[in-house]
């Protein structure tokens, strides 16, 4: 009998606790798959120390694969569920399609940013949810302050030093208290103009700081805001964003590069194309976390509804601390409806506090109750984060003691770019890059460009409001605009070069890839300079007359170059140039509408010190072979036949070669070539001229 397969979709807190959990349930008693877009757990609440240099990106990022026995992992994005055939629909990184199927489904997909109807706003402003927006916002910032540094303008060098917060929550506050202290050191050593410092502004609608903590600590972390400089502003709002600066609700006017957005977040869209039923955007479930009417599929995090049974009528509110403990009692359900584990067991919690890092030894905290604030406040919110993180906790331990005894490293990588991380995203912890999975973003194979092929398909101007910006190839170009998202060269689709610019395969006429067929670079036409003299062309010395007129359009050639046998000096016999026509294959005439010529019987070619080349109806009175085609009087010898008593051409000069047929009508014959010699064809026919 087969084991029984368990599909979770999604691996923050609630989606890690569960695999965990069931890892240690089940005991390879049940097939667990893990289906997440990245192959780590992220631990939130340090984002904002990310983002203020302090820890490492990694030290937040716990392995998957590494921390989860018995756990398979997929790396991919749920793009699609099927209720009744009990399958998820996914895409990996490289644009790949693929599907699971279930006994039993854990939905743990988590939030995104929430988005207000505010004009400008999603052009302009970048959430705070992903690891690639902590560290596009590092180095924004960095890169803004070193710009204001150098900047001639008081007024340019002030906008560049305001960065604005909207959204007074956990997050916000955070990052407007990491924000201020890492600029401030940045700026001591590097100096601005006088009088001049950075300026962060934290707004919101609410009344207070921290709304949905105790009002104790939020008046304290409003205190430890102010006495750092930061501009606390409540009950105001952004009304209007724009390239250069944000409108406020009370009609203030503030210039600014940097906005940052930590209004809320809102469950992902994904548990809205299942059709159950959904309370503010999260999927209902009951207090077991089970999907009424649907025995095998199960909802904890923040895109379910789980009912408070502390307060009746009410739901836990989005918050890590519920999420994690929504997946222990998540992990315990779906096994116990496996009959691995025990019983069931309804979920009920009560909040033990919240705690707030405010930088350095500042924090506000209220651990079981009890308000705390200052360095002792500090010492519980750090070791708090230490006994929640899964791991690395030696290393974000070694991070803050050596933050603490040396300078930070104020330098911008570079990494992530703008366009990279939209504010309206479905996936905040994944980056976009350019490309598509059929398309070569790079110029190399395009397998190299296949990654985020789903969240970088879709069109940044079509999303966000702002063209999409250009690859790895135009990142000058968007230094200008970086706080946009559209800050480089306007594409036709996200990641998809349009056919003129750089980035795929060249168009036909643009340089960079096959030339075109009347230009240089490759196989030259037949009525353009090349290694030797073209059929149509004549000599230098050569009158114009016989020259095609000017509208007339050259002959089409094959996209392969022709290579010259004999170095780049060498000229072409005609025999090769025959050859190397695609109308003349070996052993085949050429098509045209005239009649087969009358060739003379080819004879062996007398021994002779001075060979003969390929004579040519000429004049007799020409000494310089001059040859005019157009003027040539008709006979009735055979073409190529010398005329009785015409002189033989000497070796130094220049004889005409075969003209082959009598050109049309309306278009003139062709030129001369240059023959050193008897020539022996190799494709079966007769050379006209042989002797």
């Amino acid at each position: 009998m087969s084991r029984p397969r368990i599909v979770i979709v999604g691996a923050g807190f609630a989606g890690y606790r569960t695999a965990r959990t069931l890892s240690r349930l089940t005991r390879h008693q049940a097939d667990i798959t893990l289906l997440n877009p990245t192959d780590y757990f992220l631990y939130l609440p340090l984002l904002p120390q990310v983002a203020a240099g302090i820890l490492e990106p990694r030290r937040v990022s716990v392995s998957l694969s590494g921390t989860l026995p018995r756990v398979r992992l997929v790396l991919g994005e749920a793009d699609g569920i099927d209720l009744d055939g009990r399958t998820v629909h996914y895409t990996d990184p490289e644009g790949g399609e693929g599907t699971l199927r279930y006994d039993r489904l854990v939905l743990a997909a988590g939030s995104v940013n929430k988005l207000l109807p505010i004009p400008g706003v999603a052009e302009h402003a970048h959430g705070f949810r992903g690891l690639p927006e902590a560290l596009y916002l590092r180095d924004h910032v960095t890169r803004q302050v070193e710009l204001a540094a150098a900047a001639g303008d008081r007024a340019e060098c002030a906008a560049r030093c305001t960065f604005v917060v909207v959204g007074a929550g956990y997050t916000g506050t955070e990052v407007a208290a990491h924000g201020q202290m890492y600029t401030d050191a940045q700026v001591r050593r590097h100096p601005m103009r006088t009088g001049m410092r950075p300026r962060w502004m934290l707004l919101d609608v609410a009344e207070r700081v921290l709304p949905e903590m105790d009002e104790r600590l939020s008046r304290t972390a409003e205190r430890v805001l102010r006495q750092r400089g930061v501009d606390v502003r409540m009950g105001i709002s952004v009304k209007e964003a724009t390239h250069d600066g944000v409108l406020l609700t009370d009609g203030t006017t503030v210039d600014t590069r940097t906005l940052v957005w930590c209004v809320g977040v809102r469950p992902d869209p994904l548990v809205e194309s299942l059709g159950l039923p959904m309370e503010r955007g999260r999927l209902l479930v009951d207090p077991h976390l089970q999907v009424p009417g649907r025995p095998e599929l199960f909802a904890c995090g923040d895109v379910a509804a789980v009912p408070d049974l502390n307060r009746p009528g009410q739901y836990t509110p989005m918050t890590a601390q519920h999420a994690w403990r929504h997946g222990k009692v998540c992990a315990q359900n779906v096994a116990a409806s496996l009959g691995i584990g025990g019983e069931r067991r309804a979920y009920r919690h009560r909040d033990m506090g919240f705690v707030v890092d405010l930088g350095g030894a500042k924090a506000a905290a209220n651990p079981l109750g009890v308000p705390m604030s200052g360095p002792a406040a500090g010492a519980v919110t750090r070791g708090y984060h230490l006994a929640a993180m899964p791991g690395n906790r030696v290393r974000v331990a070694a991070d803050w003691l050596l933050d603490a005894v040396l300078p930070r490293q104020a330098v911008q990588l570079g990494l992530v770019r703008s366009w990279s991380v939209p504010l309206e995203s479905a996936s905040p912890e994944v980056a976009r890059v350019p490309g598509r999975p059929d398309s070569d973003a790079a110029g190399g194979p395009a397998d190299g460009a296949r990654a985020g092929a789903r969240a970088g398909g879709e069109s940044a101007a079509g999303r966000s409001g702002a063209g999409a910006g250009a690859g790895a190839g135009a990142e000058a170009g968007a230094e200008a605009g970086e706080h946009r998202p559209g800050g480089g060269a306007a594409r036709g689709r996200q990641g998809e070069p349009a056919a003129s610019q750089p980035g795929r395969e060249p168009a036909k006429n643009q340089p960079g890839g096959e030339p075109a067929k009347g230009q240089p670079g490759g196989e030259p036409a037949k009525n353009q300079p090349g290694p030797g003299p073209a059929r149509n062309q004549p000599p230098k010395n050569q009158s114009a007359k016989n020259q095609p007129p000017k509208n007339q359009p050259a002959e089409k050639q094959p996209g392969e170059a022709q290579a010259a046998a004999g170095g780049a000096g060498r000229q072409r016999r005609p025999a090769e140039a025959a050859e190397s026509r695609p109308d003349r294959a070996p052993g085949k005439p050429r098509k045209t509408s005239e009649p087969p010529r009358a060739t003379k019987p080819s004879t062996p070619p007398k021994p002779s010190t001075t060979p003969k080349p390929k004579p040519s109806a000429m004049p007799k009175s020409s000494t310089t072979p001059k040859p005019k085609p157009s003027a040539m009087p008709k006979s009735s010898r055979p073409p190529g036949a010398r005329a009785p008593g015409a002189p033989a051409p000497s070796r130094s000069a220049r004889p005409p070669a075969d003209p082959g047929p009598e050109p049309p009508a309306n278009q003139p014959p062709p030129g001369p070539d240059i023959a050193p010699g008897p020539v022996k064809r190799t494709d079966g026919r007769a050379a006209e001229g042989d002797s």
